[in-house]
């Protein structure tokens, strides 16, 4: 236990001042915009860093690292896709988003948006797409609180159940009291604790495994083909780890972050900083799985974990070469991952609940304090639901995630993208896209059509269906006087 104890002082420490956060934007948070967007405040350092850790999960430090460890530079490709999908994302969606749920009502959701943009009255665009939201994120959340309870499990010896409960309490305790304050302002904390550990332990890596001559040569005498960036691919392999890219335009909890931005100017600023960001973390998940297996070959004896489970290498190594207080630290950027994506998730479930359900067809009446307390029961009542998913941890619901990330990418993706570029795009253009990608990536699936990831094929049907169908009307002179005055905002204000 000699690690456990500082390793768990620190984790307690990093989950109180979490929920301290949670209490400060309690404080600020008086209406139903201030909790699903903090009242459109965010800067260009909160908005850049809130969104790229609610998109870094347990993966980042968890999954990517051990790949890399098991297979070499060959599993890199998702990360170079990750990098140009969010970096177009931020180009092309990012600000014109921002405007255009502005002039669309003030959306605060996108249901809301779509909505909005496209004049439906029958709420049939709003219904589907928050179904949408709600199925694929209790999946998304139900694998975030199994990535924590895996984390407590392995690093205290808690029983699972038990591990269950401890990792999502402080996740679902600030998300409720604080909301998107909350949630954007730790993000920010977790951004930073998770590229500090992501840049600090790969040098002190290459420094244990004596410099980076020494470490590629031990990596060649282990597995020459770990260099290789096609080993044990094929072209459909490496377009499927790219296409990873494309999920970016349709994932609601980072395109919240847009919409709550400041001001389309701060969007510049926010890109430059997220991608450098995104950049630096991703390098040194790479960076840990690679020399790790230097690090491993050189120390046979205590590579037995890593052997057991290639997903524990940067634990390991936390453990291995650091004082147990900095591998608190460090570990506590594992939690920060996970914690970090799974409340932005909870979040997003709740305002599809909230403002598409509950206030638009339940209680048009209703009071901001009202919805403001109706939005903590359904984080509440979502975060249930997906510990319920997550009690048996190896419920095949857990595969689905990579299924959810293409199902958001195909279904919202093309919609979200086309809506803010193209004027001529209709309600009927909108509804096919949502369609036409989520059953796309249904059957494609299903039947492991050319080994191609589902998003590709989806997000290039969902696309056409939305030109198609879009060409057999025309959009109302409102869609039209609203989506230019949008785009002049944005021209005048980038």
């Amino acid at each position: 236990m000699s690690v456990s104890n500082p390793t768990l002082i620190t984790f307690v420490i990093y989950i109180a001042a979490m929920v301290l956060i949670g209490l400060m934007a309690y404080r600020s948070t008086n209406n139903l915009s201030d909790y699903i967007l903090g009242g459109r405040s965010l800067g260009s350092v909160v908005t850049a860093l809130s969104a790229g850790a609610s998109d870094m999960s347990g993966w980042l430090l968890m999954g990517l690292p051990g790949a890399i460890y098991m297979s070499g530079l060959s599993e890199s490709w998702i990360a170079i896709g990750l990098i140009v999908g969010a970096y177009l994302n931020w180009l092309f969606v990012a600000g014109r988003l921002r405007v255009q749920t502005e002039h669309n009502g003030d959306a605060l959701t996108l249901p809301d948006y779509f909505s909005s943009r496209f004049e439906d009255k029958s709420g049939v665009l709003r219904i589907i797409s928050a179904v949408v939201i709600l199925v694929f994120f209790t999946i998304y959340c139900a694998s975030g609180i199994v990535a924590g309870a895996r984390l407590f499990e392995s690093t205290f010896g808690m029983s699972y159940e038990t591990a269950l409960w401890a990792g999502a309490a402080a996740t679902i305790a600030y998300t409720f009291v604080g909301g998107f304050l909350a949630v954007s302002w730790t993000d920010t904390v977790q951004a930073t604790l998770m590229i500090f550990a992501l840049i600090l332990t790969p040098i002190i890596v290459l420094l244990a495994t004596g410099g980076v001559d020494t470490t590629f040569l031990a990596i060649e005498a282990k597995d020459p083909t770990s260099f290789d960036m096609l080993k044990n691919t094929t072209f459909i392999g490496v377009i499927s780890l790219m296409g990873w890219g494309l999920g970016y335009f349709g994932q609601p909890h980072i395109l919240a972050r847009f919409m709550a931005a400041d001001s389309v100017k701060s969007i510049a600023n926010a890109r430059r900083i997220s991608m450098t960001w995104m950049i630096l973390c991703l390098g040194g998940t790479v960076a840990v799985g690679f020399f790790g297996i230097a690090y491993f070959s050189a120390h046979p004896d205590v590579a037995g974990p890593v052997i057991d489970n290639p997903e524990r290498v940067f634990i390991e190594l936390a453990k291995l070469l650091f004082n147990p207080w900095i591998a608190g630290v460090l570990l506590s950027a594992i939690l920060a991952a996970v914690m970090s994506t799974l409340s932005c998730q909870l979040l997003v479930c709740s305002s599809a609940l909230t403002e598409d359900f509950y206030k638009t067809f339940l209680r048009k009446s209703a009071s901001q304090l009202e919805l403001v307390w109706v939005g903590r029961a359904m984080v509440l009542l979502v975060a249930l639901i997906a510990i319920a998913l997550a009690a048996n941890p190896n419920n095949r619901v857990l595969g689905l995630v990579s299924y959810a990330w293409a199902g958001f990418g195909a279904a919202f993706g093309p919609v979200v993208l086309i809506s803010v570029i193209w004027k001529n795009m209709t309600r009927n253009g909108a509804l096919a896209g949502i369609l036409v990608g989520a059953i796309t990536v249904i059957v494609w699936k299903h039947f492991e059509l050319l080994g191609l990831y589902e998003i590709i094929p989806g997000f290039i049907f969902a696309s056409l269906a939305i030109y198609f169908v879009s060409k057999m009307g025309s959009p109302t002179a409102g869609m039209l006087q609203r989506f230019e005055a949008a785009e002049k905002d944005f021209r005048l204000n980038q």
